[in-house]
């Protein structure tokens, strides 16, 4: 099938411009014609989709699209009319113009997964690459139905992450404003009634009226100098190779790190599931798999591994190679590759890798939160005691 661009004219004179996949120029104009519009030009469009600019939507209003639409077309409902009844109770606006153009755009002969190619910024690679299988195979409403299960077990998964991290992001914030509050403000206030009393001040309180004073004398420096190291941190591992060793020093970080491996692991062996199942091919699973990991270490191996599934190699030993996958993971693999059940040896290890990451979260909660207390009552006490020591010299004194 080649894709065609046209320019046609309606009943009403008005042009329409839009995308046809046919085997020829001749059999896209014979299309058009039905539709009773008048052919001005058709020229090949490269195989290439025109996509259009459109705002991200939350997975889970993707999840429900998903779901809704396989049971509809479980029930036998056509296509194109589950789409506009769809598109009639969709309270999230983007998705709604986006199920009324992807719904016009089939109306015009263009397939499925094409009409959901062109919005990239809603449907990604692995939702495209699904419905085309479904597609093919006739089991549109199964594949629809798999993929709303792997949306959703995927946000359950991120949102496991996200709220244990919240807790010590909270934590380390309040310490932070604290402890800049007593240096800016409560620190010059002591060190005027300091310099009353004269004498030579103790070596912490020495040590915290200097660190007062440098934060207090270039405050605004301090805060430039922070954004500007954002911003360039920000463009760092917005690069290939930025994004490869920050991604690379988050699965190698001590406590923090065993979290993000299960994480990336958990969603390589799920992706790689979902996709074996709904009928994808194995190259073009390696590729998604990859690009959906959320991690460059991953995304890098997963390319060297298809291009070495491509001469003719394993997947299981080329895994072996790379330190990232442990001997469990590999070894499950190859297993399910001689036995022609990789896709349920792929199902069995991303369950085991979910409750790794449960296991994870509960364990990293639960060390990370006496920690961050206990740094907030070395810094703040540390921070109380330094100002105090010279009341209590003076105290002493006094007594004598």
């Amino acid at each position: 099938m080649n894709t065609y661009k046209y320019t046609a004219k309606d009943k009403n004179s008005h042009t329409v411009i839009g995308i046809l996949e046919g085997t020829s120029e001749t059999e896209v104009a014979d299309f058009l014609h039905k539709k009773e519009l008048v052919v001005v030009s058709i020229s090949p469009a490269k195989n290439k989709i025109l996509k259009t600019r459109d705002k991200k939507v939350k997975l889970d209003d993707l999840v429900i699209f998903a779901r809704q639409l396989s049971t509809m077309i479980d029930s036998g409902i056509p296509l194109v009319q589950s789409l506009g009844t769809l598109a009639e109770q969709i309270e999230n606006k983007n998705l709604r113009d986006v199920v009324i153009t992807v719904r016009q755009d089939i109306e015009a002969g263009m397939s499925f997964y094409g009409a959901l190619a062109k919005h990239p910024a809603v449907f990604s690679e692995l939702f495209i690459n699904m419905t085309k299988a479904g597609e093919a195979s006739g089991t549109l409403n199964e594949v629809l139905d798999r993929l709303a299960t792997y949306l959703e077990k995927t946000a359950a998964l991120t949102r496991k992450v996200r709220s244990a991290m919240v807790y010590p992001a909270i934590l380390i914030s309040m310490a932070t404003l604290i402890t800049t509050g007593l240096l800016v403000k409560v620190v010059p206030i002591f060190k005027e009634i300091f310099a009353s009393f004269g004498g030579k001040l103790p070596l912490p309180t020495q040590i915290l009226i200097a660190a007062s004073n440098l934060l207090t004398k270039y405050f605004l420096i301090f805060v430039v100098l922070s954004v500007i190291l954002g911003f360039l941190f920000k463009r760092y591992i917005s690069t290939e190779k930025g994004r490869y060793n920050f991604d690379d020093l988050k699965l190698k970080t001590p406590v923090i790190g065993t979290l993000f491996r299960k994480m990336a692991l958990a969603r390589f062996s799920r992706t790689f599931s979902t996709l074996v199942k709904s009928g994808v091919d194995i190259l073009s699973a390696l590729d998604i798999v990859g690009k959906t990991s959320g991690n460059k270490v991953i995304e890098e191996a997963m390319a060297e591994c298809r291009k070495a599934v491509r001469d003719g190699e394993s997947i299981s030993r080329h895994l072996s190679k790379r330190k990232v996958f442990p001997p469990m993971l590999y070894r499950m693999i190859g297993v399910g590759e001689q036995t022609g059940q990789l896709e349920k040896m792929l199902s069995k290890i991303a369950d085991f890798y979910d409750e790794q990451v449960d296991a994870a979260v509960a364990g990293l909660t639960s060390i990370i939160e006496p920690i961050v207390i206990a740094f907030l009552g070395i810094i703040i006490g540390g921070i109380v005691i330094s100002l105090f020591l010279p009341i209590f010299k003076i105290t002493e004194l006094i007594a004598q």
